[in-house]
């Protein structure tokens, strides 16, 4: 039988996550009338180190998101990031803007104008164009980040006004809670998504839907996600050996 080292297990049992999770989506998307093709799975790389994260990349995962601005510019020189899109999916303070624009090609997570007119300003001195998707909590949860569903038109057409970003789409983290209950929160997320498609709001392009994580992923595509961010059912702590 072979001898595994201690890294090489890892790697392995990450690899063999990354196969089940894709899978998974594959059969969910089916599941839901969609095609396998019209859902994209993110691997979420934070906190893991880029031994454990190319393997993946090798095997043709093309997008990751990564939460923190510093871990992300501190390991992105030592992964395998040809082909591979960029997102920034956690929590953006405003003086942090500088730094990831023109980084990733994509930033998730705002939640409002003032961080939406940094981004837009910093894009302008880099010369870039910043696709961003705006992030609604949909759960009105005092301790998450995001603006209420009620308030996102307004929060829209203001950053629709802004030069050098343009608005993909919507992204989420729904409370923890029941299959159920959590995809009656993903189906409120849908139909907002829905509804601004159709009003074709210029500068915005509302293609992306970002809900479902490790625990609910399979419920967010029957819900109409069409990006999957999964970090712990890939990457996620194990005893190794």
């Amino acid at each position: 039988m072979e001898k595994f080292t201690p890294d090489e297990k890892r790697i392995q049992i990450t690899v063999d996550n990354y196969k089940r999770v894709k899978e998974q989506v594959a059969e969910a998307a089916i599941k839901a009338g969609r095609k396998v093709e019209d859902v994209r799975l993110m691997c979420v790389t934070k906190t893991v180190e880029a031994e454990y994260i190319n393997p993946v990349l090798d095997m043709g995962a093309d997008l990751i998101g990564e939460n923190r601005v510093q871990e992300y510019l501190g390991k992105k020189d030592f992964l395998h990031l040809n082909g591979v899109e960029k997102h920034l999916i956690g929590h953006l303070q405003s003086n942090k803007a500088k730094q990831i624009v023109g980084e990733v090609d994509m930033i998730e997570s705002v939640d409002s104008i003032k961080l939406a007119k940094e981004i837009s300003r910093q894009s302008a001195i880099k010369g870039v164009e910043t696709n961003i998707l705006v992030e609604v909590n949909v759960g009105k949860e005092e301790s998450k980040s995001g603006v209420y569903i009620e308030a996102l038109p307004e929060l829209l057409y203001e950053i629709a006004e802004l030069d050098s970003i343009r608005v993909k789409g919507l992204m989420t983290i729904p409370p923890i809670c029941d299959e159920k209950e959590v995809r009656k929160y993903f189906s409120a997320m849908y139909k907002s998504f829905i509804d601004f498609k159709e009003k074709r709001i210029d500068n915005i392009d509302m293609d992306i839907l970002s809900m479902g994580m490790s625990g609910d992923y399979e419920s967010a595509v029957l819900e109409g996600s069409n990006i999957v961010r999964v970090g712990s059912a890939i990457f996620g702590a194990r005893k190794y050996f």
